[in-house]
């Protein structure tokens, strides 16, 4: 047995959702062309260096590929298939990037949503490309980029319904049609208007406000806010 095949590398790979309001997409990168093969589209992701914590990696993994800087990143899972590398079309784009292509690589998972508007991308490294793409209309991906992106969906629908995380994307004031839509859009499925609305009222963190919309065209809507301490009074 050769000495190398006794070791691994460890990466981290991030999985930034963007909201706009409208849809939910996902921050791709485009790996640098290295053939007349097309490049390939993969989640921003790299090796970790001997001294990092897996955080601090993907933090300076992320601002590097895509110029994203102070994102709270959330470590979800870690993906150890030993063959997660190993296909051809990884491969060759491995060969020109690392010293040894060949060696197995376990990568852990970190995942965000953000407002699409409040970021600018700014592409580097062997990334030639970073854009958003429709969570619903994902090509095939790099390496085992599907799987960690499916994953990372589940986690946010996860943490939409038991830990608040989709507040993070609402105006400081906002409306109960507002977080309907936002839910709807993560979740990925309509929800009934009555139903919803009987369970916002069972939350002590949304604290309805005595002020309504202004400057809309239909009948204004009351205002509500999100304190994520209130329930815990």
């Amino acid at each position: 047995m050769e000495q190398d095949s006794l070791y691994l590398d460890i990466s981290v790979d991030c999985v930034i959702f963007g909201f706009d309001d409208n849809a939910l997409k996902v921050l791709l990168i485009e790996q640098e062309k290295i053939s007349e093969q097309d490049p390939q589209k993969a989640l921003p992701g790299d090796l970790v260096l001997i001294e990092e914590h897996f955080e601090t990696a993907a933090k300076r993994v992320l601002n590097e590929l895509t110029g994203l800087d102070g994102l709270y990143l959330k470590q979800f899972f870690a993906f150890s298939d030993p063959n997660r590398v190993k296909q051809s079309k990884d491969q060759n784009w491995l060969q020109k990037y690392r010293k040894n292509p060949e060696q197995r690589i376990v990568t852990v998972g970190y995942y965000s949503i953000i407002r699409m508007e409040d970021y600018h991308l700014i592409p580097s490294s062997f990334a030639s490309k970073a854009e958003w793409i429709d969570v619903s209309e994902i090509p095939e991906l790099a390496f085992d980029h599907n799987e960690i992106l499916e994953m990372a969906l589940e986690h946010l629908r996860n943490d939409t319904i038991n830990n608040n995380i989709s507040f993070e994307l609402l105006p400081k004031k906002f409306t109960l049609a507002q977080l309907q839509n936002l839910h709807e859009i993560i979740l990925d499925k309509e929800l009934d208007k009555r139903n919803f609305r009987k369970y916002v009222k069972k939350m002590d963190e949304i604290i309805p406000l005595n002020e309504k919309q202004k400057g809309v065209y239909h009948k204004p809507a009351q205002l509500f806010s999100f304190d994520r301490n209130a329930g815990n009074n």
